[in-house]
């Protein structure tokens, strides 16, 4: 189920065109809620817009933050049986802050990725054995895959054993090794993460498998 309702916020908030940080804090609170208390799957629907209001609110401009009629027009299409009203919302946001202690700084994957794709690429890497013909170039490649690889590993809770810095971390080491980039990890990486390659290994394998 959880998979189900990450894959829904994931699914509105490109609908709603927040930035990633917005929909990874919105999945990461909703997991914190879950662990925490058992509701039911009809709670969790308001529950899951709820996550995402908060998180944009928190990450977005004023005017990125999702209107009720988009996320009413959203639930009408998806065929969620949903007429969510202000006072339902603002109530369940209330709810959630208090559960939070008022706290949304809660750092996941998406806060770090684009601080490490600073260093994904270096002029002494190797691409299949042979000198990369363009930094540039292989930036913009691996920011793709390194953005892929993140996506993913909001799907599967699996990776919630891993620190969310790890988890980014990971994402580049996935695709410097899904591009065949050698070392797979550069010593630049290592000190701008401060992670080793044999920390990141468990959680690239799973990426990767």
């Amino acid at each position: 189920i959880r998979r189900y309702f990450a894959h829904l916020l994931t699914v509105l908030s490109s609908h709603c065109q927040l930035c990633p940080t917005a929909r990874h804090l919105a999945v990461y609170l909703l997991d914190i809620f879950m662990d925490r208390y058992d509701v039911t799957v009809k709670q969790l629907y308001v529950i899951s817009i709820a996550c995402l209001l908060l998180a944009s609110k928190f990450e977005e401009k004023e005017d990125k933050v999702p209107k009720l009629e988009l996320v009413n027009n959203f639930a009408y299409m998806c065929s969620l049986n949903l007429m969510l009203t202000k006072k339902d919302l603002l109530k369940m946001e209330l709810l959630l802050l208090e559960s939070f202690n008022w706290n949304l700084c809660l750092p996941t994957p998406a806060h770090y990725i684009d601080y490490y794709l600073f260093a994904s690429v270096s002029e002494g890497d190797l691409h299949t054995g042979w000198p990369i013909t363009s930094v540039t170039k292989f930036k913009a490649i691996m920011e793709k895959y390194s953005h892929l690889f993140l996506e993913a590993s909001l799907q599967d809770h699996v990776f919630l054993s891993f620190r969310p810095s790890l988890v980014a971390a990971a994402c580049v080491g996935a695709s410097r090794v899904y591009l065949e980039l050698s070392p797979p990890w550069t010593t630049q990486l290592q000190l701008l993460t401060c992670y080793s390659w044999e920390h990141l290994v468990p959680c690239i394998e799973l990426m990767l498998g």
